[in-house]
């Protein structure tokens, strides 16, 4: 378990590293998780280890909250006064998700299911 916890942790420190290095607008954990992720990937599969890391870490993720919420009770008053550009990025962008979403999945149908312009 200290193995996949480690790994977990040299990914994560491998995407801030690359974020710190190159600028890029992303977080350093995402970077990290798509690194895992790719190498993972070029693997073929996920060691017995690593799966029982990531699954009692998942079990505890409710704890991950805790910051974030105090964060949001510290800046409560903001939240008050900026509620209607919140509001409207939370719209706009649950929107255009769906709307992406969507599109995907109507690109990625093969092309036998996709309905037929032409009427019986």
């Amino acid at each position: 378990m200290l193995e996949s916890i480690t790994l977990l942790l040299v990914f994560q420190l491998a995407g801030e590293v690359i974020t710190l290095m190159t600028g890029l607008p992303v977080p350093g954990p995402v970077i990290g998780m798509g690194l895992l992720f790719a190498t993972l990937a070029l693997r073929g599969h996920v060691s017995n280890d690593l799966r029982q890391t990531a699954q009692n870490l998942l079990q505890h993720l409710s704890l991950l909250f805790v910051p974030a919420g105090v964060g949001v009770m510290l800046h409560v008053q903001r939240l008050k006064d900026e509620w209607w550009p919140l509001l409207a990025a939370v719209v706009v962008s649950t929107l255009l998700t769906l709307v992406v979403t969507a599109w995907v999945l109507h690109a990625l149908q093969p092309a036998t299911e996709k309905p037929t312009d032409a009427a019986p």
